[in-house]
């Protein structure tokens, strides 16, 4: 216990971005989006990402929400602020659960499987969905790849990851013991192993559903310590690197809503 407190302690000097996060609009997180970017700044954070779940996910917003974002402002107490979406993988084919119309109006896009609304099949089947979705051109981050929800095979998934330029996100949330996730250790330790192997940047992600957990990477920062993962390779302290991954570096913090009566 006091290696992880110290590694978070670490984590929070050094760390300046944390783009995986949640608000109570949500409908299973805990804070306001004006408390999370203000926690942020507290915490020393230059961007804060705000990535809301995706309607299958029970009490998630509904796409007005999505349509409506252009009214929060992009820079709050000194954080820049990226809005955007944790959308769903639905099926061994890669869906994504909102129309491209949305993706067009967000800051970020994250991608995962989440138990709730995935319909898988074979290792291999997933596996193909998985790919899928990180050939979306549209996808910049996929989050908790190795949590175990379902059986992937990491090879190709962490090739087609580097072939696209898509981040896979160590998840710090999905490491705590009271998720009871037996497979995510082993899973995340393969995926480290590939990146280092590949020299291929990763993005840890808190997955804060409350403020106080905003740079939280307490359970995934003794794997990176087990698995030797290099500094360099972790976009977290490196803002402009991390915008090199997103769709051709281009801000989208003003984009026009077509048609949108909202």
């Amino acid at each position: 216990m006091r290696i992880c407190q110290k590694l978070s302690t670490f984590a929070l000097m050094n760390y300046q971005l944390d783009i995986h996060t949640h608000t109570l609009a949500s409908g299973h997180a805990y804070s306001t989006l004006q408390e999370m970017v203000k926690t942020a700044s507290e915490k020393g954070l230059q961007i804060l990402g705000i990535t809301e779940h995706s309607p299958s996910i029970p009490g998630a917003p509904q796409p007005v929400y999505f349509r409506n974002t252009h009214v929060i402002p992009r820079e709050m107490y000194g954080v820049r602020l990226l809005i955007g979406a944790e959308l769903n993988i639905l099926d061994t084919r890669g869906t994504l659960d909102l129309e491209e119309f949305y993706y067009r109006l967000m800051d970020v896009r994250i991608a995962g499987i989440h138990k709730f609304c995935w319909s898988g099949g074979t290792r291999t089947q997933n596996t193909d969905g998985m790919i899928s979705a990180i050939e979306n051109k549209w996808t910049d981050i996929i989050s908790h790849p190795g949590d175990g929800v379902c059986e992937l095979d990491f090879e190709p998934v962490v090739d087609a990851a580097y072939r696209t330029g898509t981040l896979l996100e160590l998840n710090s949330s999905s490491l705590r013991p009271i998720r009871n996730k037996p497979a995510a250790i082993a899973n995340n330790m393969e995926i480290l192993r590939l990146c280092r192997k590949r020299d291929m940047p990763i993005i840890l992600g808190s997955d804060a559903h409350i403020s106080f957990d905003i740079a939280n990477y307490q359970y995934a920062l003794p794997l990176l310590k087990e698995a030797d993962f290099p500094d360099e390779l972790i976009v977290n302290d490196k803002p402009d690197l991390f915008f090199q991954f997103l769709d051709n570096g281009v801000e989208r913090f003003y984009t026009r809503v077509p048609d949108s009566p909202y």
